[in-house]
């Protein structure tokens, strides 16, 4: 990896290395070498536990009413590979990453690849520049999911999880309509959709038009990429 793409990562990331071999070999996939212990797999391994670290410290300072069994939810989502491969495809991370000839087509280079990839870039902030520049750089780019991460979005309230963006993003409320009904009056269900700031997101059906409105805000949230969709 020549200097000129090394500067271009650097300035990706917001940090700039004493040590760039730490960076090139954050960047070697086991696929890339012959001796996997070259690649970054030990690197990715550290960074997970920093990036464990720093987030449950930032979610038992930033939620201090919030017990153990909901801290432990938002941790788990806020550092699933699904959320690293997330924050590493937003900085424009993986283009840089050395592979072997057969992954170029690989659906991983968005997954778990990625991931990995942002993992390993954790710890060697970490080497180079010790917690405190691993720290800023975890929260600068989890902060929109740390953000969203409390305790009534984790219990499924994903009206006020909507509502939370729209009046932080926009200045205003999610307008929830109801679309459609039917069945026979002992037993309908309906359909609803949310709008923001002009955009009709995909409706939902419930047995009831709280929980319509609910199922439509996590599809507005899926679209809007803030949550993922249910497995």
């Amino acid at each position: 990896m020549d200097q000129k793409k090394l500067r271009k990562i650097e300035q990706a990331i917001g940090y700039k290395f004493s040590n760039q071999r730490l960076l090139r070999r954050a960047f070697t996939h086991s696929s890339s070498v012959d001796n996997r212990i070259l690649s970054n797999e030990r690197l990715e391994f550290f960074g997970d536990s920093i990036l464990a670290l720093v987030i449950c410290e930032s979610l038992y300072e930033k939620f201090p009413g919030s017990l153990e069994g909901d801290l432990t939810k938002a941790k788990s989502m806020l550092v699933a590979r699904r959320t690293c491969a997330r924050v590493a495809k937003h900085l424009g991370l993986v283009a840089f990453l050395n592979i072997g000839k057969g992954m170029a087509g690989s659906r991983a280079l968005t997954g778990s690849l990625a991931a990995g990839l942002l993992e390993a870039i954790i710890a060697v902030i970490y080497i180079d520049g010790g917690l405190q520049a691993a720290r800023a750089f975890i929260l600068r780019n989890f902060f929109p999911f740390i953000e969203q991460a409390n305790v009534e979005h984790l219990q499924g309230n994903y009206k006020s999880m909507l509502q939370q963006y729209a009046q932080q993003q926009f200045n205003i409320t999610p307008l929830y309509e109801l679309v459609d009904e039917k069945g026979p009056d002992h037993d309908k269900c309906f359909e609803a959709e949310v709008v923001i700031a002009g955009r009709r997101f995909p409706g939902a059906w419930g047995t009831n038009k709280k929980e319509a409105e609910q199922k439509a805000a996590f599809n507005a949230l899926v679209e809007l990429g803030i949550t993922g969709p249910k497995d």
